[in-house]
């Protein structure tokens, strides 16, 4: 670029030319200040959104109602760890992958009698002698249902050609079910809600005024 000689140059195109140079440098520190913001903004880590759990209300229905007279007479607590493995083959065999979940589970097993099953002639007495005789139904279990406080999902694994199964977790709760109830009559649930429902019947039918009181079971 030529520049015109000093003597050339006139007083109104030097002022243009202030001007100029002025707001080119202003630009030059508004795009400066604009980088560094961009910059600050970009790394700057994003706010985390706010979750709020809403739950709907909906009519309850009563689908079945049930008369209870059932004697609770042994209640376990039970845990155990549930290893679930959902295997799966691909190309014909030539490729196997699992998943795999392990879960925490803890059940309360509840025995004891009841009582809607007793039969006439099961109650006898002889009001002279104060005696009494009852034969109760077999001991059951009575419930075996998952304490959701404690029952929780460890760990969750799944291949990368596998599946992943839904209802997976479900299945792993039933299974929990099923094996803490065979482990409650393992650990003899059952004969202790025999000793306990026989003691709490003996107990009652004393305080009637009955001295003599037997207690059995039916087989059957």
């Amino acid at each position: 670029m030529a520049y015109a000689p000093q003597e050339l140059v006139s007083p109104r195109t030097r002022v243009v030319w202030r001007v100029v140079a002025v707001l080119f440098i202003a630009a030059a520190a508004f795009a400066g200040s604009a980088a560094v913001s961009c910059g600050y903004l970009a790394l700057k880590p994003k706010p985390k959104p706010e979750t709020t759990t809403v739950l709907r209300g909906t009519s309850s229905v009563v689908v079945a109602i049930r008369d209870l007279a059932v004697l609770e007479s042994a209640a376990y607590h039970m845990e155990r760890v549930i290893d679930l493995r959902d295997r799966q083959q691909h190309l014909y065999g030539l490729f196997q992958s699992e998943d795999a979940m392990l879960l925490v589970a803890a059940a309360d097993v509840v025995a004891g009698v009841d009582l809607r099953s007793m039969r006439d002639g099961d109650v006898s007495y002889d009001p002279q002698g104060h005696n009494a005789r009852v034969l109760l139904p077999p001991a059951t279990i009575l419930s075996a249902r998952l304490d959701n406080d404690a029952t929780y999902v460890h760990s969750r694994k799944t291949d990368v050609l596998a599946r992943r199964a839904e209802s997976l977790e479900t299945r792993a709760r039933q299974e929990a079910e099923h094996a803490l109830r065979d482990a409650a009559l393992e650990a003899g649930i059952l004969q202790r809600a025999r000793d306990n429902a026989a003691r709490t019947v003996r107990t009652l039918i004393q305080g009637l005024g009955f001295e003599h009181v037997e207690v059995g079971f039916r087989t059957e």
